[in-house]
């Protein structure tokens, strides 16, 4: 029998579940003002409401958020789904891409020390990305920790630019080709994100889990 888990619970002594950790870098620059923003900060809210809804990702999927607009701040460290509280965004600022890439990377570095450290198993994280501008800051260096970073199966980074972006850059940061939002769909990405998070928290660490298309005639993303 499954020993059930105390819900919302962070505690590895409580909750030795393997965990799947995601960091969302998200762009609130001054662009991302008017109706971005709102749509932006409803999408984090079905993420949430997504997540909860599978009892093992509540217990298994760790979010994180990072924003970047004027300051690269840590609105939320790691912490399960079923805690995960979708901080209300405000945009300012220019864009620090090339810093926030850093601080994630760092972060899931970090963690996957911490897991090791309490014997928790752990999945390939996520850094996903979504931005509506281009970098005003260094962003070479933190492209070449990306694409070591990929080559090394240290995590998976993923990039979503809305309309606007510099998908040139991000096609040099990325080693997955950018995915364009189309218009303004951040509801049905994040319901993408938690689907496919769901799906590998169902596996086993180490499997290769087969994403569904975002890029379908009826996704959320075009390339």
């Amino acid at each position: 029998m499954i020993e059930q888990i105390p819900f919302g619970t962070d505690s590895f002594a409580e909750n030795p579940e393997p965990r799947v950790p995601c960091v969302l870098l998200l762009d609130v620059s001054s662009s991302m003002s008017g109706e971005r923003i709102s749509e932006l900060n409803a999408g984090l809210g079905v993420y949430k409401e997504e997540l909860i809804s599978d009892s093992l990702a509540a217990k298994r999927v760790e979010v994180a958020v990072v924003t970047f607009g004027g300051e690269v701040t840590t609105q939320v460290d790691f912490t399960t789904a079923a805690n995960f509280s979708p901080p209300t965004l405000e945009p300012h600022g220019d864009t620090p891409m090339g810093a926030a890439i850093n601080r994630a990377i760092e972060m899931v570095t970090d963690r996957k020390v911490t897991y090791r450290s309490n014997g928790i198993a752990f999945y390939r994280p996520w850094i996903f990305l979504i931005t509506d501008g281009a970098p005003t800051d260094d962003w070479q260096t933190a492209a070449e920790r990306v694409k070591q970073g990929e080559k090394s199966k240290s995590f998976s980074f993923f990039a979503v630019g809305v309309d606007g972006s510099d998908f040139g850059v991000l096609g040099k940061i990325a080693t997955r080709e950018p995915l364009k939002l189309k218009g303004l769909r951040f509801r049905d990405l994040f319901q993408w994100l938690s689907n496919s998070q769901q799906s590998v928290s169902r596996s086993t660490p180490g499997d290769d889990v087969p994403l569904s298309n975002p890029t379908s005639p009826e996704g959320w993303a075009s390339v």
